[in-house]
């Protein structure tokens, strides 16, 4: 060899080893980079979910001393966190500052207000409302609010507080005979109020009066009527009325009678409840954030919950469950638009609640002893406590009281339910809705949906690729297994949309062709298969060799037709003319239009390609010495096929059938667009379901950024996450243990 040729092989072999070390650095670096932003990714999700299991905690951050008299009626605090005020039982008003802004200091006295007349009786208001009822001796009733002015002067923002007489500065008339007010409620709506007292003389009294707008005016023009409370107990230790109306509790002792004042020309004593926990006596009872639950506090630091549930064709009130505290409760505080509560104990132990949760999120013990009233801000993130003349101030976090462990995993009983259930209804138009974020349901919809969509795409893409890689001839191969793959360029939009706008209706409209087809398709291509082998010779030297597949396009034609047309003849005869009602009535099987089937035919169509292409190349890349030698031993097709070839691509074959899955738990539009996107556990065919994936690309954009619900739909991209992750981990385990099981063959 030349010297020059010499120097040429030595320079190609230079280029080929920077060459070989670009590549290999590169697919280094790229790997690598991949497993970073996997990282990344995990990292992230962890770092947004986190805050939501963080729990509650109180930190103290200034007290004061605010010399008082009398009882205090209510304790509250504005909504800006800036001012504290106290209502007393004698009607007294002091408003003061529970932030310092430079000029004022907290615990500083801001402004003072009083309540004029006799009193002897105090109405203080729900949770979430403002307004407070002052009972008179004569009988009479005065209803007033805290009001906060804020205006700009000198471009500084000042917040004058001041009381407004909501209903008039004139008291109004409960009792017609003029009675004092011993014990009394007072509850209001829009154009309605409802006052329910108990007088000297043990008469139960209920006033309401309905506004009405004036046309010319525009200012509410009120009427008052008055009505008889019957049956009213001797002794009336506490009275309670919901927002809407409709109910009125009385409690006296351990009792609590329930009547219904919705029908206010028939007012009728409902139920008597023993409401006590076992071997206790009651102590304080409230009604939850939007009045559908009743806690109930006793001395030996239990708080149950009680509501509504449908029985027997009736609703009756049940105690769900229980709430333990670390001493004898004094008194409850419902948070103002959350189904969370305070309890403070006799010994000064403040214990933070959630009923959703059911979980005691907090307990802590403030020196000074008994507590003689607590509140908590409208934002949930300052509470006020007062001991005697003592004011303390705390800074709350607990901005995820509703996600717990219970309320993401298990069966909750949900105010309203008949029985506890996983739901998930993360919104609603009331601002006393009971968020439902149970992630069951999302995660069976998932698998419900993957596994539909596997029965569907599994047995076809696997066979399809088998036959094509060992029996299809290569002429009509270069163009099927194209044709095949170039079905996962469909944008998955397309596929939802037919799915859900037009399979979905042919499904519905002719049901027993749709389920007749799918049970004759398989049976007409094995008798078909089954005739072709039974042909003389000479009737099968005309197809060539591979080609048989294009004998099944008619045959596939003519059961579809088949299957269609005697649809209606089924209905007709078995189904009284509708499939559908006699699915709904006479077996007791919902049916939905977009439903299960529709969403694993759409979804198979999608995952198919992917199983396809991956199962043929590796039934195809099986070396040909191996089944060359195992027909040159005598083995027939069939038995190459299933101890040669099938075993050596089984590697290859189970991870066509993981990534197929794993494409079909990470789908989105298809499953949002064909299954009705309803959130319900059911594993009929014929009834819908919502995804995880489906779930985030709905919500998401609408949740408020930092909210329990939108980390909540970070937690479920989570558990996505996750899922994908232990699927091809597990994918990836066996398939090397086929691989080394197989290879030696």
């Amino acid at each position: 060899m030349s010297s020059e040729s010499l120097n040429l092989v030595m320079a190609g072999s230079r280029k080929r080893r920077i060459k070989d070390k670009l590549a290999k650095y590169g697919v280094t670096t790229g790997g690598a980079l991949v497993l970073v932003a996997l990282l990344l990714i995990f990292f992230y999700l962890l770092y947004v979910v986190k805050p939501i299991f963080n729990g509650a905690s109180m930190e103290s951050t200034a007290s004061f001393t605010l010399p008082i008299k009398g009882k205090t009626a209510w304790l509250g605090v504005e909504e800006q966190n800036e001012i504290g005020y106290r209502f007393s039982d004698q009607g007294k008003v002091k408003f003061f500052a529970v932030q310092p802004d430079g000029k004022i200091k907290t615990g500083q006295v801001i402004g003072e207000a009083q309540v004029n007349g006799e009193i002897t009786a105090v109405a203080p208001p729900a949770p979430g409302q403002k307004l407070i009822a002052y009972g008179f001796a004569n009988g009479k009733a005065q209803v007033v609010q805290p009001y906060f002015k804020i205006s700009y002067p000198n471009d500084v923002r000042v917040i004058e507080p001041s009381l407004q007489y909501p209903f008039g500065e004139t008291p109004v008339v409960i009792d017609p005979q003029g009675k004092a007010l011993t014990r009394m409620v007072f509850e209001a709506t829009k154009d309605k109020m409802a006052t329910a007292a108990v007088t000297e003389d043990g008469r139960g009294v209920l006033m309401v009066m309905s506004g009405e707008e004036n046309f010319l005016s525009g200012e509410i023009e009120w009427s008052s009527q008055t009505y008889t409370i019957p049956s009213l107990p001797r002794h009336v230790d506490q009275m309670l009325l919901t927002p809407n109306l409709r109910l009125l509790f009385v409690r006296e002792g351990n009792r609590l009678s329930v009547y219904d004042i919705h029908n206010l020309s028939d007012i009728s004593l409902r139920n008597v409840m023993e409401i006590n926990a076992p071997n206790a006596s009651v102590t304080q009872v409230a009604l939850l954030s939007g009045a559908s639950s009743l806690l109930v506090g006793n001395d030996n630091g239990v708080i149950s919950q009680w509501f509504e549930v449908a029985k027997d064709g009736k609703r009756q009130f049940t105690q769900i469950r229980d709430f333990k505290g670390d001493a004898p409760v004094a008194l409850l505080t419902p948070e103002h638009f959350r189904k969370g509560f305070i309890s403070a104990g006799s010994d000064g132990t403040i214990n933070f609640f959630h009923a959703t949760g059911e979980a005691k999120l907090l307990g802590e013990k403030i020196d000074g002893g008994n507590l003689a009233a607590v509140a908590i801000s409208p934002r949930h993130n300052l509470l006020l406590t007062q001991q005697g003349d003592d004011f303390k101030v705390f800074d709350v976090e607990n901005d995820h009281p509703e996600v717990t462990w219970s309320a993401l995993w298990q069966q909750v009983w949900y105010e309203g339910y008949p029985e506890p259930q996983y739901v998930w209804q993360s919104t609603s138009a009331s601002n006393d809705f009971e968020a439902k974020l149970s992630l069951v349901p999302l995660v069976f919809g998932t698998l419900k949906a993957s596994f539909y969509a596997m029965v569907f795409a599994v047995p076809l893409g696997v066979a399809g690729a088998i036959y094509t890689a060992y029996f299809m001839s290569a002429g009509l191969r270069k163009y099927v297994k194209p044709t095949v793959e170039i079905m996962a360029a469909l944008p998955t939009v397309i596929l939802g949309f037919l799915a859900g706008l037009w399979l979905a209706p042919i499904i519905e409209g002719a049901l027993p062709g749709v389920i007749l087809l799918l049970i004759l398709l398989p049976m007409g291509m094995l008798l078909t298969a089954l005739v072709w082998n039974y042909l003389p010779e000479r009737g099968r030297t005309w197809l060539p060799e591979g080609w048989h597949a294009i004998l099944l396009i008619p045959v596939l034609l003519l059961i579809g037709w088949g299957a269609f047309a005697l649809s209606p003849l089924i209905e007709n005869a078995f189904m009284h003319g509708d499939s559908r009602i006699w699915l709904t009535h006479e077996m007791g099987i919902k049916f939905d239009q977009r439903n299960s089937l529709v969403v694993g035919i759409a979804m198979g169509f999608a995952v198919i390609p992917t199983i396809f292409s991956i199962a043929e190349d590796a039934v195809f890349s099986v070396p040909k010495h191996l089944t060359q030698g195992s027909l040159a031993l005598g083995a027939t097709p069939w038995q190459t096929l299933s101890r040669v070839v099938i075993l050596t691509a089984s590697p290859g074959i189970f991870s066509a059938v993981m990534m197929g899955l794993g494409r079909a738990v990470g789908e989105t539009m298809i499953v949002l667009m064909a299954t009705g996107n309803t959130p319900i556990m059911d594993f009929s065919m014929f009834q819908g379901l919502r995804t995880l994936a489906a779930n985030i690309a709905v919500e998401m954009p609408e949740s408020e950024v930092g909210s329990s619900h939108y980390r909540v739909l970070f937690l479920a991209a989570f558990v996505l996450f996750v899922f994908t992750f232990l699927f091809n981990t597990l994918a990836e385990f066996v398939r090397q243990r086929l691989r080394e099981k197989y290879s030696s063959l």
